[in-house]
């Protein structure tokens, strides 16, 4: 359903935004294809009292079994194609091909061609949001993660997908790191399914904005409840000043479903994508409590 508008937070703001139902386009997203079969064993027990980002899973091999939370990517990303079969093809993961096609969505309503970004991926994981970004082709394609894991898995899995993939701690940048990054000239800034779980800081998110040009582009989800207006601090309180402020110019929102839960429920997670009209100033990101609760 397009051109419906929704209330946010309770302020009298209303977003256009780009709304889809449950499982709409969900058998048209591609699942990676794997070439490794592991054998993978949900809990027993019902985990709906865990967070998001405590449930986990079993990996079995004989009669072993590994207990490995879902947001440990540190090993997960060292079991080839482990991510994928879990997240993609048991949970029907389609964020990449989703905030990637509200990125394209957004760049389309102005005379800038997609082709020409030079996107920073941040979080970029083991390189899935930069293969989906490559099927539409862009100008330079740069990953960065904070473990190394995640670029080894990357160059092992995806070899070639970057231009450069980076290790770097964007809540600890070095100055040779910040000017490496720089001398890319990147205008368009993507980050997929690593904000608001302490995977990517908010501090380290606002780095990156930084880093981009001014009118450049960025796109990223975050998970619907990030976004009640009873929460005042970490990333809903990031995103609430980024969109009503002077910073980011909303294009697109987009409701969707992220992906099924270990129990069969729907995620419903929000992309967005809009182009930056300024660096958020140090005295703003002091005056927020951007601390992961």
């Amino acid at each position: 359903m397009r051109g419906r508008c929704w209330p946010t937070w309770g302020v009298g703001v209303w977003i256009e935004a780009t709304i889809y139902s449950p499982f709409a386009e969900q058998n048209n997203r591609e699942i990676p294809q794997l070439t490794k079969r592991h054998r993978i064993q949900f809990p027993p027990r019902d985990v709906r009292e865990l967070r998001q980002d405590e449930v986990y899973f079993y990996l079995c091999d004989g009669d072993s079994k590994e207990k490995i939370r879902l947001h440990d990517y540190k090993r997960i990303y060292e079991v080839p194609e482990l991510y994928e079969q879990v997240v993609y093809e048991r949970l029907k993961c389609q964020s990449p091909s989703m905030v990637a096609d509200v990125l394209l969505s957004s760049v389309s309503q102005s005379e800038q061609s997609f082709s020409e970004l030079r996107v920073l991926d941040l979080g970029a994981g083991n390189g899935i949001v930069g293969e989906e970004l490559k099927k539409h082709g862009v100008s330079r394609l740069i990953g960065v993660d904070i473990i190394p894991e995640a670029q080894v898995a990357t160059e092992r899995d995806r070899p070639g997908v970057y231009d450069a993939f980076y290790v770097m701690d964007f809540c600890d940048l070095k100055d040779d790191e910040r000017a490496e990054l720089n001398s890319w000239s990147p205008d368009c800034l993507i980050s997929v399914a690593a904000l608001g779980f302490s995977d990517i800081p908010a501090t380290a998110f606002l780095e990156a904005f930084n880093m981009i040009t001014e009118e450049g582009w960025v796109a990223f989800n975050i998970k619907e409840t990030f976004f009640d207006r009873h929460i005042d601090w970490g990333f809903s309180q990031l995103i609430r000043e980024l969109i009503f402020s002077d910073y980011l110019d909303l294009y697109q929102v987009r409701r969707y479903r992220h992906r099924l839960s270990i129990e069969g429920e729907p995620l419903y997670y929000l992309a967005l994508g809009g182009k930056k009209k300024a660096n958020v100033p140090a005295s703003l990101v002091d005056s927020l409590d951007l601390s992961d609760r």
